[in-house]
């Protein structure tokens, strides 16, 4: 089973929770594994959804998920796909090394596991041209 992943991006935990939340229909009860960079802030949007027993969540801590936080990453998301969710939402804290994460999942063992989706931007990423610009490249990246 390939699981469909996408990527979220933006400066603010809240607003990339609040948008990926926007994108889980929990009624739907559709496997989905998040996999969120950085701490709540408070304002935990993803809170309500905790409870379904088909979407199961992971913080990691803040830091690039590409450089120093690889190996954290890769455990991570190794835990996540034992689960086999049929979608799953990488929130990233930053676009800055969109392309370098793009292709790290599209290297085996990933390339046979994930399916990647269009970019999904909370709107307050400080690299927002570039994301855009990466969107308009990947719009549907399937591997």
């Amino acid at each position: 089973m390939i699981t469909l992943t996408t990527l979220v991006t933006g400066m603010r935990a809240n607003a990339r929770e609040a948008a990926i939340a926007a994108a889980i229909d929990p009624g739907a009860r559709l496997s989905t594994a998040l996999i969120l960079e950085g701490l709540p802030d408070g304002t935990d949007t993803l809170t309500c959804l905790a409870h379904h027993g088909h979407i199961h969540i992971a913080r990691i801590a803040p830091g690039c998920l590409c450089c120093t936080g690889n190996l954290t990453m890769r455990v991570t998301l190794h835990r996540m796909l034992r689960h086999r969710p049929a979608r799953l939402y990488i929130s990233l804290a930053t676009s800055t090394h969109l392309a370098r994460i793009q292709e790290f999942l599209s290297q085996a063992p990933y390339d046979v596991l994930l399916s990647l989706t269009a970019v999904l931007s909370s709107g307050n990423d400080a690299n927002d041209a570039e994301t855009a610009k990466q969107k308009r490249l990947d719009l549907t990246v399937t591997f």
